[in-house]
Parts: structure tokens; C-alpha cells; sequence
């Protein structure tokens, strides 16, 4: 388990069913500690859900009833005004728990086996939960006719072909949800993620990580991981050393890039 839970939270439509905010984007309130993201509905409402501690400082336990409202004017002041049932959303709706399934084998034999969420669960953060289930179903799908019916041979190999993707899935939603809450509000990953951005749409061969985990089916969650943070640590490296990214020699980045 993480030792943060989640709550949802709400913002409507403005008067006119209108987005109150940017409607293409993910939106998030970084703390270093907690934070809030608001992702839009169809209606023109956010919803919101709030990243806690479950105990200690600025946590669950803490904010009650009296100190909600002076929690979110101290921390997320520009959300109050378009959130009308603050309060109340934050008593009545539950706290939810995060965490992580990492077992093995997934499989008695030729008996049963494991699939999605039952042997890797991982938290929200890459978006890749679903995906990660239905990627077992093909895979399985492929040992079956490369086996037939001998299900301890399906079964076993299943297992050590999915084994290193989805830890390395796990892994990465994890440190994703760090990222969120403590990087995105630091000047030099703001230029890297800029810097990012900016390779992609200039080089078509250039994958960020998030691309990689996101966009490309051919390429196995354990070598997006490894190769999305050997870029992500040089990027990283090359932002530090720069206050605009425009300063920067793309093509020497991309060919540095493409070495990794």
C-alpha cells in the first residue's frame, strides 16, 4: 500500500454548461506532499480527486470538518471558487486506498492461473492498468497456439514473459504519481517535459518515456522503462545547465539520444 489514499472531489459546469477550465489538458496542483488533479467529463465538469497522506501532517486523519475549508484556502486557493460543494464532497465522499499486487508464480501448475489485476494490480498513474490485462490475454492467446492444450507449458512461459513488464509497469506508475506531486513543480523537469515535447514533434523517431509506455504497442513496458529513464536522466542533465530550451542544440540532443 501507498501511504496515500484518494478522494473525488467536483467542479461543474459553469452557468452556461461551459469548461471553467482548459477542457484539453490534465490539471494538477502539485505539493510536494499531496496533491489534486482535475481531469474533464463530457458535460463540461472536472472531476477532481485529491492525493493524501492517510496519517500525519496534512493527511486524512488530520483535516476535519472545521479545518477543510482553511486547508483548501491555504493550499489550493484558485480551485475554491469553482468547486461551490467543496465542503461537503470532502465529508461525504469515501477515502480510497493505493496499492501495488507483486506476486509470483501466477500459475499451480496446469490448474490455474493469474491474469491482471489479481497478479499485477498497479495504481492509476500511467493509465495503464486495462491495457496491461488486455496485453496478458494476447500474449496468453499466442502460447496457446504455440502449445495447444499443455497448460503447465502456456502457464510457465505466461509467466516468465509477463513477469519483467509488469513489474516494470508498477514501477513506473508509482514513480509516476512522484513525479506528479513533487516534479511539476520544479523549473528544470518543466524544461525537460517543454524539451520533450518539443523533440517529439520535431523528430519522429523520438519517444518520450510516457510516449513509449502510451503509444507504443511494439515496445515492452521493461524496455520503455529502461530506456525512458536513461533519456529522462539526460535530458534531465542538459535542462539543468539552461534557463530556456531554445538555447539548446536539438540535433546534438537527438543524437545523443539515439545512442542511449
Amino acid at each position: 500500500w501507498l501511504e496515500h489514499g484518494y478522494k473525488e472531489l467536483h467542479i461543474p459546469p459553469g452557468a452556461g454548461g461551459e469548461f471553467q477550465m482548459e477542457r484539453n489538458a490534465l490539471h494538477i496542483w502539485p505539493r510536494h506532499k499531496f496533491m489534486m488533479i482535475a481531469l474533464p467529463n463530457f458535460d463540461g465538469s472536472f472531476t477532481c480527486t485529491l492525493f493524501f497522506a492517510h496519517k500525519g501532517e496534512n493527511s486524512f486523519d488530520e483535516i476535519s470538518r472545521g479545518s477543510a475549508m482553511d486547508f483548501f484556502e491555504t493550499n489550493f486557493p484558485d480551485a475554491i471558487p469553482l468547486m461551490p460543494t467543496l465542503v461537503e464532497d470532502y465529508l461525504s465522499n469515501p477515502v480510497g486506498n493505493l496499492g501495488t499486487v507483486k506476486c509470483f508464480p501466477w500459475n499451480a501448475g496446469g490448474k490455474a492461473l493469474l491474469l491482471g489485476d489479481s497478479a499485477h494490480a498497479v495504481v492509476p498513474f500511467y493509465g495503464q492498468g486495462m491495457n496491461c490485462a488486455f496485453e496478458d490475454v494476447r500474449v496468453l492467446g499466442t502460447l496457446v497456439e504455440k502449445h495447444g492444450s499443455d497448460w503447465e507449458a502456456v502457464y510457465t512461459e505466461y509467466g516468465q514473459l509477463r513477469k519483467a513488464n509488469t513489474d516494470a509497469i508498477a514501477d513506473m506508475a508509482e514513480e509516476n504519481f512522484y513525479e506528479m506531486r513533487d516534479a511539476t513543480a520544479d523549473p528544470v523537469f518543466l524544461r525537460k517535459r517543454e524539451l520533450e515535447t518539443k523533440l517529439e514533434q520535431t523528430f519522429p523517431d523520438y519517444f518520450s518515456k510516457y510516449s513509449m509506455v502510451t503509444f507504443r504497442e511494439d515496445l515492452p513496458y521493461s524496455v520503455a522503462k529502461a530506456k525512458g529513464n536513461a533519456q529522462d536522466r539526460l535530458l534531465m542533465s542538459i535542462c539543468a545547465s539552461t534557463e530556456n530550451i531554445s538555447q539548446i542544440d536539438m540535433a546534438a540532443v537527438i543524437e545523443r539520444l539515439r545512442k542511449l
